[in-house]
């Protein structure tokens, strides 16, 4: 049997402080039919330096100017060419070799398009201290009219998935994941599967992390991507997910 091929994309822009743990931790997989495709946003403080240290060992590797993180989640898509296709964002890593193999496996035995499992934050100075637990255990369709949605880095799909219902949207500065996620789970209703474990550390501090403004955006346009797929809600139960957030803050890693 043909060991299905999984493409990983990672997006980076002048990130040399953390490129290199996310992308040891994808070549340090066990798997060995990944396709690694790096997209660059025309770095200038040696990022790029850093992914060229590894030779062919990316399977692609762009650099140049784009119009934002989607934009160029959108070239890494054009690139792909794996059955199942994941995004590590450069500031997150793999939490062991075993993921990827374990990602398959759950695919070929589940027999679904789709899967995620649970994230964990982590602080920049100290990756082995959690601050909050991201648990996807809950999720249902029904949760996005609250704004919450699987964690994403942890989210896989089949390839054929983006070619049938399109790719990240670029006029969203912030909440395409969220797009992307209602798009497929809520209103193409692909099949999907919870994996209860942690595949993915992630360190806070990131865009859609941290800052008033950029809370406030997200919230905005969270509601404007519910209200466009026909998902009743209101800006009242989007900002309800707070208490849930504060809890996961108390959930300690197992």
């Amino acid at each position: 049997m043909k060991k299905l091929k999984i493409s990983i994309i990672t997006v980076v822009w002048n990130n040399k402080e953390t490129i290199k743990d996310a992308i040891d931790s994808v070549l340090s997989q066990t798997y060995e039919n990944i396709e690694y495709i790096i997209i660059d946003g025309a770095s200038s403080d040696g990022t790029v330096e850093i992914v060229k240290s590894y030779g062919d060992r990316i399977s692609k590797f762009i650099s140049e100017k784009d119009s934002g993180l989607y934009d160029a989640m959108n070239k890494g898509l054009a690139q792909a060419t794996g059955d199942i296709i994941g995004i590590l964002n450069s500031d997150d890593f793999y939490v062991d070799e075993y993921v990827i193999e374990k990602v398959v496996t759950t695919f070929e035995e589940q027999k679904v398009e789709s899967l995620f499992a649970d994230l964990v934050f982590v602080k920049p100075d100290d990756l082995e201290k959690t601050v909050r637990y991201y648990d996807s255990s809950n999720f249902k369709p029904s949760k996005f009219a609250y704004g919450w949605m699987p964690a994403h880095p942890t989210f896989f799909v089949k390839r054929y998935v983006y070619e049938k219902y399109g790719n990240f949207r670029t006029d969203l500065q912030i909440a395409a994941d969220f797009d992307i996620l209602v798009r497929f789970l809520h209103t193409h209703k692909i099949s999907y599967y919870y994996m209860q474990e942690v595949l993915v550390k992630m360190r806070v501090g990131g865009v859609s992390t941290s800052g008033f403004k950029s809370k406030v955006l997200l919230n905005k346009e969270v509601l404007q991507v519910c209200l466009e797929n026909n998902i009743k809600t209101n800006i009242f139960k989007i900002l309800s997910k707070y208490p849930q957030k504060f809890l996961e803050l108390l959930k300690k890693h197992s």
